[in-house]
């Protein structure tokens, strides 16, 4: 019986998969009244997003923590507003939410995409600060940023869009990677939460699931991987703006699959 269900749920994940792919690949959205905050834009699947924002009219905004990523996106994106940002800090988030008020007048929506992987180790190799780590940057700061967005969304009486960047491991663990699936699948359980929270306030909040992404780092770190098979961040990020358009209204507290061929 415990299959039968579990298939039914894949079925019904890869069916949602593939009419959002379907959709995402032919549609072209306007964000040209919208303001848009974007955490950890400058990391691959970052500055992805902020190109296809940006290049859809919208408002856009990237918290960076490193200057020099911040300067070149900055240089490759001269419209991108930054702000040097640590969302896992809630002092730093409680000074930066007004400022950002003051000068946008609020925040339409958020995409969420700081987070970070540690795998390689068991259980009893895991270390108290590794374990610490991944529930800070995956869990915590999806938690903190949301907690002080989502009342700018609420005032502004326009409602909003929330999607954070969880894991296919959120769902499925291989292994070796406690503390990171952990983190992955809180903030699955966190999105179902806030999403049933605030949806009298026309708040749409998602999460994708990707599995792995091509970028530079993983390219060095898994130099044997068949590339073919991992994702694009443009693909991804062909997603997210779907998920943040009002195309996307009837999807709220949804965990999309984006696997790709992986």
């Amino acid at each position: 019986m415990e299959n039968k269900i579990n298939c039914k749920y894949s079925m019904r994940y890869i069916l949602i998969s593939l009419m959002i792919f379907h959709i995402t690949m032919s549609v072209v959205h306007n964000f040209s009244n919208k303001v848009v905050l974007i955490t950890g834009g400058t990391g691959a699947l970052g500055r992805a997003l902020v190109k296809k924002f940006i290049t859809s009219g919208a408002t856009t905004i990237s918290s960076h923590r490193d200057e020099e990523e911040g300067e070149k996106l900055k240089s490759t994106y001269n419209k991108v507003e930054l702000i040097n940002l640590d969302i896992t800090k809630e002092e730093q988030i409680l000074k930066m939410i007004p400022i950002l008020v003051e000068k946008f007048s609020t925040i339409d929506i958020l995409v969420n995409v700081v987070g970070g992987y540690l795998g390689g180790k068991n259980i009893t190799e895991l270390g108290e600060n590794d374990w610490d780590t991944m529930m800070n940057l995956n869990l915590k700061s999806a938690f903190l940023i949301s907690k002080h967005v989502i009342p700018i969304m609420k005032s502004s009486g326009n409602g909003g869009k929330i999607v954070h960047i969880s894991s296919r491991t959120g769902i499925k663990s291989d292994g070796n990677d406690s503390a990171y699936a952990a983190s992955k699948a809180g903030l699955v359980r966190l999105v179902e939460s806030m999403s049933q929270e605030f949806k009298g306030y026309h708040i749409n909040v998602n999460c994708i699931l990707p599995s792995t992404i091509d970028t530079e780092a993983n390219r060095r770190a898994m130099p044997k991987a068949d590339f073919s098979k991992w994702l694009l961040t443009e693909d991804l990020a062909n997603v997210v703006l779907f998920l943040c358009s009002s195309d996307s209204k009837v999807i709220n507290g949804a965990a999309i699959p984006t696997y790709g061929l992986s």
